[in-house]
């Protein structure tokens, strides 16, 4: 079998974690920023040095392509996006890009034979960190987003800027006909770091992803009143936040009785006037909840409508945020990942995906499937997010050999 180079796959780690910097083992790198168009241009320059012809769309995503041996044959694309979160990690991303580079290099430099055209791919604003939402330019190609919407994003850490704006200055806006074709693409495998604890802590070497787990978000309200902390007996109370306390406790109960891979977050909390000698009278918690199963989802769902309209007094209501079905990847595909990972005789675990990505949404419109490497201790998000060189050059090997066994069919 063909392998990538672990050198190289070092040098384009060390090389890339260069760009947004924060001087403490992460990245700052937002979308479209000084530092993202630093690491892009460095993706364009190796790109071309083997060969490939690089073209931007109308959301400055870019395709890098090398072509194969019959021009009329789909492509085969990988990749992933090169923005990250404020002080994030080099990993998250930037290393699905990067393997897809290393695997075109290696098919370049051994002069693999392949039939069809190989690009790799980099998606503009995945994380959404400045401009809102994630995963913005794969969801306008796939009809998830509306561009006029999207191209009116403010930036949210100055708000002087709108996505539009700063796609214009970039100089990576290109033309909306060079955006992927579904007619002239028959394949995506994006490679990503897993971004949790299970590949790492169970000792696999690739997790092979079957799809995205679905998940709803729900904001839920409580209305109390607010009177003097020192005066108010206990009986008299309508405490808002003591009611959220209690119906929290409800959530993790119940929901602790689910399926064990449900996992669910309380990750953000409202509480008016926020005093300390005034009693709460309006607290807000969001609970987000995931799972492969819809019916899962579904139970969570009974869980919340269950909870009462009156909880210590307090009025309870409740509405959805926002959701998402769970995303079911290309069979062939995943299976491929599976036949690479056990010829190079890796480990390898079938799992499903938590987060979302770019891949998601690309499902809709090509074959699609992912690769992930371990996160060591699971993190991410945060500077202290790291897979090991071998475990990135494993992935690699994995994502090379699925880019060849798509090409044979």
């Amino acid at each position: 079998m063909y392998t990538c180079s672990e050198k190289r796959m070092e040098d384009k780690i060390t090389t890339f974690s260069k760009f947004g910097d924060t001087g403490h083992g992460g990245i700052t790198r937002y979308s479209l920023s000084k530092e993202a168009r630093q690491a892009r241009a460095e993706f364009q320059k190796r790109m071309e040095a083997i060969g490939c012809t690089v073209v931007t769309d109308d959301m400055a995503n870019m395709y890098a392509t090398l072509p194969g041996t019959d021009p009329d044959s789909p492509a085969i694309m990988s990749g992933s996006h090169l923005d990250s979160v404020l002080q994030g990690g080099n990993y998250d991303g930037v290393l699905g890009v990067m393997s897809a580079m290393e695997a075109l290099e290696t098919i370049a430099t051994e002069k693999i034979p392949h039939k069809h055209p190989m690009t790799a791919v980099v998606w503009t604003n995945e994380e959404g960190s400045r401009f809102e939402p994630a995963m913005m330019s794969s969801g306008v190609i796939t009809g998830k987003f509306d561009k006029a919407a999207m191209l009116a994003s403010v930036a949210k850490d100055t708000g002087d800027v709108t996505f539009g704006e700063a796609l214009d200055a970039s100089g990576y806006k290109g033309s909306e006909a060079n955006r992927v074709d579904p007619k002239k693409t028959c394949g995506l495998v994006e490679l990503h770091i897993e971004q949790g604890p299970i590949l790492y802590a169970e000792g696999f070497d690739i997790g092979i992803v079957e799809g995205v787990c679905g998940m709803i978000n729900y904001e839920i309200t409580f209305k109390g009143q607010a009177d003097h902390a020192g005066t108010t007996p206990m009986p008299y109370r309508k405490d808002a936040l003591w009611a959220c306390a209690k119906t929290l406790e409800y959530l993790h109960t119940e929901c602790d009785k689910l399926d064990k891979k449900l996992v669910y977050t309380t990750g953000k909390l409202y509480c008016h006037p926020n005093i300390h000698t005034i009693i709460p009278d309006e607290v807000k918690l969001t609970i987000d909840a995931r799972h492969q199963d819809p019916a899962v989802v579904a139970q969570v769902v009974d869980i919340i409508k269950a909870i009462p309209a009156v909880v210590e007094k307090c009025e309870v209501s409740y509405q959805e945020a926002w959701s998402r079905k769970t995303v079911e990847y290309y069979k062939e595909y995943v299976d491929d990942v599976e036949k690479s990972a056990i010829l190079l005789g890796y480990k390898a675990k079938r799992m499903y995906s938590g987060p979302g990505h770019d891949a998601q949404f690309l499902c809709d419109i090509i074959p699609t499937t992912m690769i992930f490497v371990p996160s060591i201790d699971g993190h991410s998000h945060c500077e202290q997010e790291k897979s090991s060189v071998e475990a990135c050059y494993k992935g690699a090997n994995v994502l090379l050999s699925t880019l060849l066994e798509i090409d044979k069919k």
